[in-house]
């Protein structure tokens, strides 16, 4: 097992202490059910072809067909898949979606392609696992360095390969290709749903409390919006380049105004005309994550807080909107020092919980408005929000373990379903 599927697997080990879960389900669930390794020929701009090297792993479909994004980076390796993979095992479980895990993965820098290039290389990509995925096997969806439109192509591939319209194949679609509303925000609006359920648990008042968010994309500025719209105090954000910080809070607005524009928010030191948000100043991402605030919430990379600098985390609250942004070595350090910390798998569910209603729009043949997806959204997220509370408050554990015995619980049933050792041992038909 390589470094991340390790990582992930001690928080495994953790949760099976506290589950009646059969060991033939904790068996099966050491490894990835199938892998595919596939070559992609590609007729460069040049007239030169280059080989480029894709993954798909689909983790387990005990509860469904697999689940999962597809990332294009150069870091990209079949152990970063699987433990992708793994992940989305968990996460769909604790969702209760009728879904396995699964991912997929690309290695290239999408950088260094043309548009042309990229869009032979997606279709190239599909051709090669097409017989591996489907509606009713394995979904795709976007994921790091993809989008919308690599998304629409890798659809409309499997449609012609199929001789038939299959939007249900992919998500996180164009809305003109069959695309979900709301799914843009999912990631955001779920991980806001999950900080509204829990922190009225501690009675900590909105305008009382404040909050830095690190990564101000696609979740992370969703997420400061909508906390600063409810009247929390969003103190400081920051992207790639640095961040921001002042006391009195952020014009959260302004700044996802500004940052559309051009392209950072560094640049923020404010002429009046642009955003009025009064003194501020420059910080790193390191620094961000060490302020004194109430919530954090990493929404970046993972890895972002470890061994070297938890300690210096003063933050109550923690929301994992990223994946992974927090290693083993530092859960532990996190947990001595008091500090809630709610996990991934959880925090940023609505971003696969609105696929999953795509994928259900897509069978049915019936949209539903942004309100609606955003309604069924909360319903979810705040279900599995107060069931995570409840077993962690039961058996006295973290918030992680906690959403680890619950998804384990779900995965362990539907793997039993199919009987285990002791129903073959007892020799009962009953």
């Amino acid at each position: 097992m390589n470094g991340l599927l390790a990582d992930a697997s001690t928080r495994l080990e953790k949760a099976l202490k506290y589950t009646s879960i059969s060991e033939d389900a904790s068996e099966r669930l050491k490894h990835p059910k199938t892998s595919l390794s596939v070559s992609i020929p590609v007729r460069m701009d040049d007239g030169s072809l280059k080989i480029f090297q894709g993954y798909r792993v689909r983790y387990d479909d005990t509860r469904g067909p697999g689940k999962g994004g597809v990332r294009y980076h150069p870091n990209v390796t079949m152990d970063e898949v699987q433990s992708l993979a793994f992940w989305m095992t968990f996460k769909c479980a604790l969702l209760n979606l009728p879904f396995g895990g699964a991912k997929g993965g690309i290695t290239l820098n999408p950088k260094e392609l043309s548009k042309q290039e990229l869009e032979r290389l997606s279709r190239g990509y599909i051709e090669a696992i097409a017989d591996f995925i489907g509606p009713d096997i394995d979904i795709l969806a976007p994921d790091v360095y993809t989008n919308q439109m690599i998304m629409g192509w890798m659809m409309d591939q499997y449609s012609i390969i199929q001789r038939k319209i299959s939007p249900g194949v992919v998500t996180g679609k164009p809305l003109t290709m069959g695309g979900s509303q709301g799914r843009d925000t999912a990631t955001g609006t779920g991980a806001y749903y999950v900080i509204q359920t829990i922190l009225p648990k501690f009675e900590l008042i909105p305008e009382k409390t404040t909050v830095a968010v690190q990564g101000f994309g696609k979740a992370g500025g969703v997420v400061a919006e909508l906390l600063a719209k409810s009247g929390y105090k969003v103190v400081a954000v920051s992207d790639s380049k640095g961040g921001i910080y002042t006391e009195n809070g952020l014009d959260i607005l302004s700044i996802r105004n500004y940052k559309k524009e051009h392209r950072g928010i560094t640049a923020i030191y404010c002429e009046d005309t642009v955003c009025n948000i009064g003194d501020h100043e420059s910080i790193t991402n390191e620094q961000l994550l060490e302020l004194d605030v109430d919530v954090l919430i990493p929404a970046a990379l993972e890895n972002q807080i470890t061994a070297e600098n938890a300690n210096n985390v003063k933050a109550k609250f923690i929301f994992e909107v990223a994946n992974g942004p927090i290693t083993s070595s530092a859960d532990s350090i996190l947990d001595d020092k008091g500090i809630y910390v709610f996990p991934d798998i959880l925090v940023n569910a609505g971003g696969v919980t609105v696929s999953y209603f795509e994928w259900v729009q897509n069978r049915s043949g019936l949209y539903w408005t942004r309100t609606e997806v955003n309604e069924r959204m909360k319903d979810k997220m705040m279900t599995e929000a107060e069931q995570v509370w409840s077993i962690a408050q039961q058996d006295g554990v973290s918030m992680r373990t906690s959403a680890y015995i619950h998804a384990l619980n779900r995965l362990g049933d539907a793997l039993d379903a199919k009987g285990t050792r002791d129903y073959y041992l007892n020799g009962s038909h009953h």
